[in-house]
């Protein structure tokens, strides 16, 4: 965390993000739903903090030296984070992302001088699939350094040592719960052992989108995947070590009809316009709310800019395409809907 009023670098300026109250979800549940305004970030999304870890972690252990070039398969986020710290720091940058992505994610890379490789996206049980892909290219190359957000474990350790103590200033330690998605699971990891630490009673809630491997996992042990969510970057379908760290308490699964009805009413009501990470994260506290009850301060993510989704959450003919309703239930009726739920939808999870 920066002391001086001037950064003399863009990568000072990661982290220390506002806390906002979203006022129509903390009304309606009578709790205090709070958004950590994670899009705040230079590179415009909660992977800044990852990517600088990792980086100065690497730089730090020798693993990476002036002249080399930082290698990662992402979904975007992080290696726009990335080859913003690249950039900054006087590195090069080669992002493997798979085919499908959302199209305002490959222009931040580009913008950033990063250079792109687009493969085709198949299951992580192909030797093609992108993860693999940017392994191969770090291993063959000794001027590559191979990021490894999934394993690498500096991912969780940017939230342990800066985003969960931020967290607990912004509440003067008066949080009962956090929520959020899973994609490498560092933010989760990080956030919920720091802050379980300083609160015992904290209640961890993962949100996975519909058809991800997480849930399944964790009320079946196994990864098992079904349907066909438009989130990008969320839902893993193996065990990685970010996501081992992670003291999670309770599990749900919701459907992308809920992630665009909360997005639109936030917009709407609260002049928030979220992407589809961040409306998934809304729509998960407004559930964890239903089953805990008034009174509650509860704290969730904005993971990133909404212009990164507006090409799927905020296109009509997408939605349609997808058999979503562009507006959906009011609040009060998911609210309820969240509240009469039955328990088994819900996986409690031993730590």
């Amino acid at each position: 965390m920066h002391c001086s009023s001037i950064s003399k670098n863009v990568t000072e300026l990661i982290g220390n993000t506002d806390l906002l109250r979203i006022n129509s979800l903390s009304d309606l549940s009578g709790c205090e739903i709070l958004l950590k305004c994670e899009q705040q970030n230079p590179g415009g999304s909660i992977k800044d903090r990852a990517a600088l870890q990792m980086v100065k972690d690497a730089v730090h252990s020798g693993k990476l030296t002036p002249g080399m070039t930082i290698v990662e398969g992402t979904a975007g986020n992080t290696g726009i984070g990335l080859a913003l710290v690249a950039k900054a720091m006087g590195f090069k940058m080669l992002a493997v992302m798979p085919r499908g992505q959302a199209p305002e994610k490959e222009q931040m890379l580009a913008l950033y001088d990063a250079q792109l490789m687009l493969v085709d996206a198949c299951p992580f049980a192909n030797p093609n699939h992108f993860y693999h892909t940017a392994r191969r290219l770090g291993e063959e190359n000794n001027n590559y350094w191979w990021a490894d957000q999934f394993e690498n474990i500096s991912n969780s350790k940017a939230h342990y040592e800066n985003t969960g103590p931020e967290i607990w200033l912004q509440t003067e330690g008066r949080i009962d719960a956090l929520v959020s998605v899973v994609g490498t699971g560092g933010t989760i990891a990080g956030n919920s052992r720091y802050l379980s630490e300083k609160h015992h009673a904290l209640q961890t809630w993962l949100i996975d989108p519909e058809g991800s491997g997480i849930y399944s996992y964790l009320k079946n042990g196994q990864y098992v995947s079904s349907g066909s969510s438009f989130t990008e970057g969320i839902g893993i379908m193996r065990s990685v070590e970010n996501f081992r760290e992670a003291r999670i308490d309770h599990a749900v699964s919701l459907p992308d009809q809920d992630l665009v009805t909360i997005a639109r009413h936030l917009r709407e009501i609260d002049g928030l316009v979220l992407g589809s990470s961040s409306a998934l994260n809304a729509a998960g506290a407004l559930y964890a709310a239903a089953k805990m009850g008034a009174g509650k301060t509860i704290v969730t993510f904005c993971c990133d800019l909404a212009e990164r989704s507006s090409s799927k959450l905020y296109n009509k003919q997408f939605l349609t395409e997808k058999g979503i309703s562009e507006k959906g239930e009011s609040l009060a009726e998911m609210f309820a809907r969240y509240q009469n739920e039955p328990e088994t939808n819900v996986v409690n999870v031993d730590h």
